[in-house]
């Protein structure tokens, strides 16, 4: 059974990007060095890569290469998506797809992006485990970690890791 998980970046203040969908605030920390927790060792582990409709639109308008090659990708949307960058398949109902997702067992499942479909998995029982990066920045405001949607639980802290002065790894499980 796929293990199904979130690897996420926030800034110490809560936001995922700026009120303009923007991750500048990421590259303000030049030297951080993730080592075995680097995204490159994490997509290693990871067959298929799961997005919001959101999330894919922001990918897509970056030039360059489909970033996720040789990975099985899906889109949760409701709308088609015209001339798609990369090789991808969409599914729009959720329940469904964690079905589906449960009975892979070729590699684990990438939750993508922003927390809103992150909070549907986890309101389902469906996010086993997620990987929280808090940066040392603040912006401000933006896109929320989370959105509020009157979700209580009570996750399971694996591990904390500090990463010099501009990084903590939060490492938590869900049972």
């Amino acid at each position: 059974m796929a293990r199904i998980v979130g690897y996420i970046a926030t800034s110490l203040d809560g936001f995922i990007a700026t009120p303009d969908e923007n991750l500048d605030w990421l590259t303000q920390q030049p030297d951080l060095n993730l080592g075995e927790h680097d995204y490159r060792n994490f997509i290693k582990t990871i067959s298929t890569v799961v997005m919001g409709r959101a999330t894919y639109d922001w990918v897509a308008k970056y030039p360059g290469e489909w970033e996720y090659a040789g990975k099985r990708v899906i889109v949760v949307t409701s709308r088609p998506i015209d001339n798609p960058k990369g090789p991808l398949e969409t599914r729009s109902d959720v329940p469904a797809l964690i079905d589906e997702l449960r009975a892979l067992d070729d590699g684990n499942v990438w939750m993508l992006g922003g927390g809103k479909l992150q909070m549907a998995f986890m309101e389902r029982g469906a996010l086993d485990e997620i990987e929280i990066y808090v940066i040392s920045e603040i912006i401000g405001g933006g896109l929320p970690l989370f959105p509020p949607t009157g979700l209580r639980a009570s996750p399971k802290l694996v591990s904390a890791q500090s990463f010099g002065t501009a990084c903590a790894r939060l490492h938590y499980r869900f049972d």
